[in-house]
């Protein structure tokens, strides 16, 4: 049975500490309400998928939350900046003999299981899978090696992550993936495309 795990980053849910940018024009607690939605939306995502999964927290680790303990281990995020602590997250779960390890965030309403299902496939033949988002981000990212580079020298949160990983990709001669295009919800726009998922029938 192949070792796959998802890593889903996400952070503690407490008003003016997520949705930041989100939270200058509808305010700290509509932003955490909305963060709340793209965190159940996540959790649905993923549930199906059959693969090891974990929760790393951005602050303190939760517990009774969404995130029941029988189907997902729990860690602290460790390290400084992003790119530090996604690539701490990585090595300990290739060090643990994971063969196939994609990570993402809790911040995109259109995510699918069946784009998740995607990531870890393409995986049996690449070296990196990587999901772009139109921000000039990723909102995924995959590996079936762990390729330390790839977090080093990235100017985070910038239009230029996407560019600057596929770069030191090549540069490390490691064959990658692209996925399809989505959109992140860091602002009101963003937030506006996608909210009608999120309103009742």
């Amino acid at each position: 049975m192949p070792q796959n795990k998802l890593i889903i980053f996400v952070k503690n849910e407490e008003a003016g500490k997520v949705k930041t940018r989100l939270a200058k024009s509808v305010g700290d607690e509509k932003a955490l309400e909305i963060y709340r939605k793209l965190l159940g939306y996540t959790f649905d995502q993923v549930q199906p998928l059959k693969v090891k999964k974990e929760v790393c927290y951005s602050r303190f680790i939760e517990k009774d939350d969404l995130w029941n303990e029988r189907s997902y281990s729990k860690q602290l995020q460790e390290g400084d900046g992003l790119g530090e602590r996604m690539s701490k997250a990585f090595r300990r779960s290739f060090e643990k003999g994971m063969e196939k390890v994609v990570i993402i965030g809790s911040d995109c309403a259109e995510l699918t299981t069946d784009i998740l299902r995607e990531a870890f496939s393409r995986l049996k033949d690449y070296d990196i899978v990587i999901g772009p988002a139109d921000d000039g981000g990723y909102y995924l990212l995959g590996m079936s090696k762990f390729i330390p580079e790839l977090f080093t020298d990235i100017s985070w949160s910038t239009g230029a992550v996407l560019k600057q990983t596929l770069k030191k990709a090549d540069e490390e001669n490691a064959t990658h993936y692209k996925l399809q295009e989505l959109h992140d919800v860091d602002i009101e726009a963003d937030w506006e495309l996608v909210k009608h998922k999120f309103e009742p029938e």
